[in-house]
């Protein structure tokens, strides 16, 4: 009877055979195909990519562990409220551009070439911690169901992804997203399924969390062990800090690059809003079961480890295979004899990793070996996909926005496409390196670059849309403060010891302060500066008429760029 292991190696072989063939079935030679997938992506397929961008290390692994660890207050890392706002009033505009990357949006529309550097900076800051998240979450996956370093770990994710991403570029990412949604889902949902069913006789995960008596049971379990209860709001974090992490969450899914990029990838505008439209279905499908699965999680480590003598702690196969990775340890401090949680961190003897909590729950449960290897499959469809996406962003950042339209405009079709593939290979090692090195855990270092975009990107793509009088002088200004803001405050907070001095608001929160103080300023000083040229004020009365209007300009002319 094959094991764990040796399902995941199956699963794994299989999968990743799959994502190579197609990454070969779909390599492209030109910039179009290579940048935007041609711009013949169908609205449900892009919708279906756009889930996948979405479903990343973060969604897959480490909010569930979030939530099982938090609670009520975990919750607000799973809002998806900004794709309503990104089908109303970005998606289809940015379509109706008609350019290939988020820097050549504010480049041309601010017309600046400064305005667009600082863009480019940006984007390579927001996917590079980005793509650190999901290369650390391969590692984890490697280590733990293979039985080798996370930096081996990492290193084979590497060499995946970058294989597709190098020769199939947009193209390429975007038909591999579609097989790894599925991968990604299914391995998510069928874990699910059968716990709710083992745990509540009820097989729908979110029906189950709703009318199921297990949340009774926690919070009876949490009281009894000195935890608040499990469904108490807002005791890890204020009510301000709540808000401001959800509205950070929100608004960052308006400037998110490689988000963004996907809706450049459709033929039309409509078509572009419609797959907003497929990628909520298709996320929801996911992040509706993610409090459920939390819970039950939670639910099964505490009765499998509390109490227990660790000679039975011990005889439990997975145990040993996740204190072997060092992401779960037991320390008998009171010498006693049994392993005990506790909410003090001095007598507490059980350490979890958070990004560990769903990979486990399969095995915690006892569910069958194939179920287990399926759910590293999926993890790793999470991580490979949205790190796919990331690099093609971090490699048009450079080949397109910076050699292209500033260095080398003249440059031929082959070369433009090769120097994107060799900055793929470049983006792939800076990923890698922070895989092995992170800055955090996967969910609050993703959450992180999700506070960048909202400070610095939505303020200035949602004016550049509606407010025809915004300029180059109010988009700069606004972007450089709301980036040294926000950055400093996030470092000082998560490395340099600094307390939340902004009333108590978090670094995960804190870009959404961040985007409210770049509203003010680019608006403030476009107002007190000169307005743009007549034919970028006419291209923003065009971006929002009907699709079949055309564009007063669609590109403007290098000479009038800073």
């Amino acid at each position: 009877m094959m094991n764990a292991e040796s399902w995941t190696f199956l699963f794994v072989i299989l999968s990743f055979l799959v994502y190579l063939y197609i990454g070969w079935r779909s390599r492209v030679r030109d910039t179009k195909g290579f940048f935007v997938a041609e711009q013949g992506i169908p609205a449900i397929a892009n919708g279906i990519a756009t889930a996948a961008d979405t479903m990343s290390a973060a969604t897959f692994i480490s909010f569930t562990g979030l939530i099982a660890f938090l609670g009520y207050d975990g919750t607000i890392y799973i809002g998806v409220g900004g794709f309503f706002l990104l089908g109303l009033l970005v998606a289809p505009y940015l379509r109706k551009f008609g350019k290939y990357t988020v820097p050549d949006f504010i480049g041309d529309r601010y017309y600046s070439a400064i305005a667009r550097l600082i863009a480019v900076a940006i984007s390579l800051i927001i996917c590079i911690a980005y793509v650190a998240g999901q290369m650390r979450g391969v590692g984890i996956v490697f280590s733990r169901f293979l039985q080798i370093p996370i930096s081996a770990g990492v290193v084979i994710g590497m060499a995946i992804v970058g294989f597709f991403a190098v020769l199939g570029g947009m193209k390429g990412i975007t038909w591999t997203q579609v097989a790894q949604y599925i991968v990604l889902v299914t391995a998510y949902l069928i874990p699910a399924w059968a716990i709710s069913w083992m745990l509540t006789g009820n097989p729908i995960p979110q029906l189950a969390f709703v009318f199921g008596d297990i949340t009774d049971k926690l919070n009876a379990i949490a009281i009894d062990l000195g935890f608040p209860e499990y469904t108490r709001p807002f005791v890890n974090k204020s009510q301000l800090d709540v808000l401001f992490i959800s509205l950070s969450s929100t608004l960052g899914i308006l400037g998110l690059p490689h988000i963004l990029i996907r809706f450049y990838t459709v033929p039309s505008p409509r078509a572009a809003r419609f797959s907003v439209g497929w990628a909520l279905l298709f996320i929801a499908i996911l992040v509706t079961t993610i409090p459920a699965i939390a819970e039950f999680s939670r639910y099964n480590l505490i009765t499998s480890l509390h109490d227990k003598t660790p000679t039975k702690i011990h005889a439990l196969d997975w145990v040993t295979k996740w204190e072997n990775t060092g992401l779960l340890q037991f320390d008998d401090k009171n010498h006693n004899g049994r392993i005990e949680l506790t909410p003090d961190d001095n007598s507490n003897e059980i350490t979890i990793d958070r990004d560990i909590v769903f990979l486990s729950t399969p095995e915690v449960a006892q569910l069958p070996p194939w179920v287990i290897a399926f759910v590293a499959a999926g993890g790793l469809a999470a991580c490979l996909s949205t790190a796919a996406g990331l690099l093609l962003v971090i490699s048009s950042s450079i080949a397109h926005d910076i050699y292209y339209r500033l260095i080398d405009p003249e440059a031929s079709e082959e070369k433009r496409v090769l120097l994107g593939r060799v900055m793929v290979c470049v983006a792939i090692v800076i990923a890698g390196y922070f895989g092995i090195n992170p800055p955090g855990f996967v969910g609050e270092i993703i959450t992180m670059s999700i506070g960048f975009a909202s400070a610095c990107f939505c303020p200035v793509i949602l004016l550049g849309i509606f407010d025809k009088r915004t300029n180059k002088e109010g988009a700069i200004a606004g972007m450089l403060v709301s980036l040294i803001f926000t950055a400093s405050y996030i470092i000082g907070e998560q490395f340099l010891g600094m307390p939340a001095w902004f009333f108590g608001i978090g670094s995960q929160g804190i870009g959404a302060v961040g985007a409210i103080l770049n509203f003010t300023i680019t608006l403030s000083v476009s107002r007190f500066t000169p307005p743009p040229p007549l034919e970028v004020q006419q291209l923003v009365e065009d971006l929002r008429y009907p699709e079949n209007a055309p564009l007063a300009l669609v590109d403007i002319g290098e000479e009038q760029l800073d």
